[in-house]
């Protein structure tokens, strides 16, 4: 299964109480790693592989395609329904506007995947796939309505878990006063 994502991990202190969206969660490690912290864990993937055992360790999962093609808005929530949103190694930017507006306030966002240059290292090399120069700051800006405030943003070259290019952020929803945000 792996470990679950580094940056993730540095960030787990800023979380709230409440409950946590594993946004593309793969195998689960992320949402293992948040229960383990006790954390309540809403565990979303199209592949529903790794439900019975995220299920049987306290989870909530949901089947669910976010990139299928429908004829309406397809993210399946509401606004204010996450304390946080954790997505790691997947992009897909039309869900951003929406991804951020079910933050709650005082929610927080850590946000990881590939960027451009990552195609000198293997998958993903599709530039669909790879968020440009400064991206991903530009993307926590992309509904009008949310504001964030940014805590912590890298950019560039990791050799762990693997070689890769990649942009990660953590922010904060703003909109209710939270203590200080120690890194």
């Amino acid at each position: 299964m792996g470990e679950p994502s580094a940056w993730l991990q540095r960030h787990i202190a800023l979380l709230p109480a409440g409950l946590v969206l594993d946004l593309a969660c793969g195998g689960g490690r992320n949402s293992l790693f948040l229960l383990e912290k006790n954390y309540e864990v809403l565990a979303l993937d199209r592949d529903g592989q790794g439900f019975v055992m995220l299920e049987a360790a306290g989870a909530r999962t949901m089947l669910h395609d976010l990139e299928a093609e429908v004829e309406h808005d397809n993210w399946p929530f509401v606004e204010n329904a996450f304390e946080a949103i954790v997505v790691c190694n997947y992009l897909h930017r039309p869900l951003f506007p929406a991804m951020l507006g079910s933050l709650a306030p005082g929610g927080v966002l850590i946000y990881e995947t590939f960027a451009a240059g990552n195609e000198q290292f293997g998958k993903p090399s599709n530039p669909a796939f790879l968020l440009q120069q400064g991206e991903l700051l530009a993307q926590i800006r992309s509904n009008a309505q949310v504001a964030m405030h940014v805590i912590a943003y890298e950019e560039g070259y990791v050799e762990q878990p693997k070689p890769a290019m990649i942009q990660r952020i953590c922010a904060r929803k703003i909109g209710k006063t939270r203590g200080l945000d120690r890194l």
